[in-house]
């Protein structure tokens, strides 16, 4: 079997903000992990278009096509090339799952969830000639899941070739988070086992490491055991994670002795009444000046995300915020405008208020206002969270 696995480009590639650097970063490697349950006489290629043109002239027998709310309509337009080409077309990926009937119109098998259970199901149904149109994963689990194909990888298109997923979901449950709609029907949060993680950080070669996890410290007898076994790998590294994590002495003191020297955080707002209305309890009475000062001591740069327009928003937001963390020393700050993704608990309560101004996938790219905000107007948000990177990037190079 000839099959090919497609990352189609973000469509805000076509913006004039877009920069290339930001999409080359890491490799497609859940396509890499698909393509390890393949069968060693299986032809296989993936193919990222971030990083290069796609060929759409030649004619696979299977095409499987990973989509994200910003590449859904080119995922739609390469899917449907190639099924008029005649191959089994998949899609999966968040937006699939999150809006399948959509995603159905254009794909032969579509997928819902995770995919370590309901992949290898359809590659036997499609050995049998009886492939289904609708998979589910409900069954989640990492233990004996194969180390991803990185030889089908071009590993110099990639700023970050070395990037490694060791468990799946966080055990939070953010209304704005895509994890409620993409893990619904299962476990949202689960991890491989400790020596599977290390030995396929041991395999890889270089120093440095970027942990693609949503929440790496999201179990933290899990994560405490990794960064143990981390010790004297002599590995760089960094992740996401967690204030509550930051303000765990041991946790991240294991993680900076195991070579953890930057940690992407969702501080998210300033404010308990937005965190709040986020559902971001974890957040609450928490001293982000406490995680940041924590993190420094440890040698830690501190990668702040914030994001406008919750509720509890006005448009003083945006100033306050920059001044904060750069009065903290935060080393980098990535803004975003809080955006309803379909299936997630904030989709349903601004559809239900009739809040939501638009349904282009195009524009739920964190950098446009499709909804309407409490505090401020559409316009206002947009325009203050530019302000807020001008005014960032202003600071810094005085």
């Amino acid at each position: 079997m000839k099959a090919k696995m497609i990352l189609p480009a973000l469509t805000e590639a076509k913006s004039p903000f877009f920069r290339p650097v930001k999409y080359s970063m890491f490799p497609p490697l859940g396509l890499a992990t698909l393509a390890a349950y393949l069968d060693p006489d299986d032809q296989v290629t993936i193919q990222d278009e971030h990083v290069e043109t796609l060929d759409l002239s030649d004619a696979p027998d299977l095409v499987v096509i990973q989509a994200y709310i910003t590449s859904a309509y080119r995922a739609y337009e390469i899917a449907d090339h190639y099924r008029a080409r005649g191959a089994h077309v998949c899609l999966g990926g968040v937006h699939v799952t999150s809006l399948p009937e959509e995603a159905a119109a254009h794909a032969d098998t579509i997928f819902l969830g995770p995919g370590e259970d309901t992949w290898p199901r359809f590659l036997a149904d499609l050995r049998a000639g009886r492939p289904g149109r609708v998979y589910q994963s409900r069954e989640r689990t990492l233990v004996g899941q194969p180390p991803p194909r990185r030889d089908l990888l071009r590993r110099n298109l990639y700023l970050v070739p070395n990037s490694i997923v060791v468990s799946r979901g966080c055990p939070h449950a953010c209304d704005f988070c895509y994890k409620t709609s993409f893990f619904r029907g299962g476990r949202s949060f689960y991890t491989r086992t400790v020596d599977d993680a290390l030995a396929e950080i041991d395999d890889l070669p270089g120093r440095h490491l970027y942990f693609l996890d949503d929440h790496l410290f999201g179990d933290p007898r899990f994560s405490g055991a990794l960064m143990a076994g981390m010790a004297g790998m002599g590995r760089v590294w960094s992740a996401g994670g967690t204030v509550q994590a930051a303000l765990t002495p041991w946790l991240m003191a294991r993680a900076a002795a195991a070579g953890m020297r930057s940690l992407f955080i969702g501080f998210e707002s300033l404010s308990e009444q937005s965190l709040r209305s986020a559902n971001k309890h974890h957040n609450v009475h928490r001293s982000y000046e406490e995680a940041i000062a924590r993190l420094r001591d440890l040698g830690i740069m501190v990668n702040a995300s914030f994001v406008f327009g919750m509720d509890g928003d006005d448009a003083s937001v945006f100033d306050r915020t920059v001044e904060w963390a750069i009065a903290q020393g935060v080393e980098t700050a990535t803004f975003h405008i809080l955006t309803p993704y379909p299936g997630t608990p904030l989709h349903a309560r601004l559809a239900e208020q009739g809040r939501i101004t638009t349904h282009n996938w195009d524009l739920y790219d964190t950098r446009h206002a499709v909804f309407r905000p409490t505090g401020m107007s559409a316009p206002v948000l947009e325009e203050g969270y530019w302000r807020a990177y001008r005014a960032a990037r202003g600071r810094r190079r005085r």
